[in-house]
């Protein structure tokens, strides 16, 4: 019997010498070294903006894109700004998840954006972007703190993988910005490894505000300070600097389901 080719593989998935070519388009690097300076404290958070206008330019010299891979920085941006639309208005697609895709996963994987995102269970990115098997990688840690594992995760991604857009993103209640701003106003010691995240946090602490909206003001902070400290790393400033890679900072709203960037 003669074989046809399986028709569940979506059509941007039949690339010849796809690794060739991306190859081709990227250049290896190393581990990122941490270390790059956090300012102390950051302005109160202005209301959060749209995720991408629809019709925000692409950098002319970005990454060549893979056929059906956002391969620009701003591409990027519009698919995850879509894909929290359908998220929050209950239309997911839950892309790439047949039988084609998960045989093609096993050999090669072209992720389009990174999100450093919490560990908070409440915020899945692959579903609050619906995204589906391959299309982003994740990287989760307590109120998004850094420390080396994580920088070296999103290091591999943008320079073994060449994933044009980086997104940290932070979300609305968030426990661990909520434990180290009680922490810093009562003193009380924190248990085991929590202290190094409380610690972590502390600089973003807005002080000009009290109760709840202090919280809020921090998550806001918080992913500002993350965000300016992936973005001094040598080695992707200098990939934003030519308009390969964005990093961007966003918070996800749980009460509206949908994601605002943060100025």
């Amino acid at each position: 019997m003669t074989s046809t080719p399986d028709s569940t593989v979506p059509a941007r998935e039949r690339r010849p010498q796809r690794r060739a070519l991306l190859r081709a388009a990227l250049a290896g690097g190393a581990v990122l070294a941490a270390g790059a300076a956090v300012p102390a404290s950051a302005p109160a958070a202005p209301l959060p903006v749209p995720l991408l206008p629809p019709d925000a330019p692409d950098a002319p010299d970005a990454l060549p894109s893979l056929p059906g891979r956002p391969g620009t920085p701003g591409a990027a941006l519009r698919a995850l700004r879509h894909g929290n639309r359908r998220w929050a208005t209950r239309h997911q697609t839950h892309p790439h998840e047949a039988a084609g895709d998960r045989l093609l996963a096993v050999s090669e994987q072209h992720p389009f954006a990174l999100v450093l995102g919490c560990i908070d269970s409440r915020v899945p990115p692959e579903l609050v972007f619906d995204q589906g098997l391959g299309d982003l990688m994740t990287v989760r840690s307590a109120g998004c703190v850094l420390d080396e594992a994580v920088l070296g995760s999103v290091a591999y991604g943008v320079l073994e993988l060449g994933i044009p857009l980086v997104m940290v993103l932070g979300h609305q209640s968030c426990g661990a910005v909520t434990a180290a701003v009680r922490a810093d106003g009562t003193g009380e010691a924190q248990p085991a490894h929590i202290a190094y995240v409380t610690e972590q946090i502390r600089p973003a602490i807005d002080r000009t505000r009290t109760g709840p909206a202090r919280v809020d003001a921090t998550i806001t902070a918080q992913t500002r300070l993350v965000t300016a400290r992936l973005s001094a790393e040598p080695d992707l400033a200098a990939r934003v600097g030519t308009g390969r890679l964005a990093v961007v900072g966003a918070r996800y709203e749980l009460s509206s389901q949908r994601v605002r960037t943060v100025a």
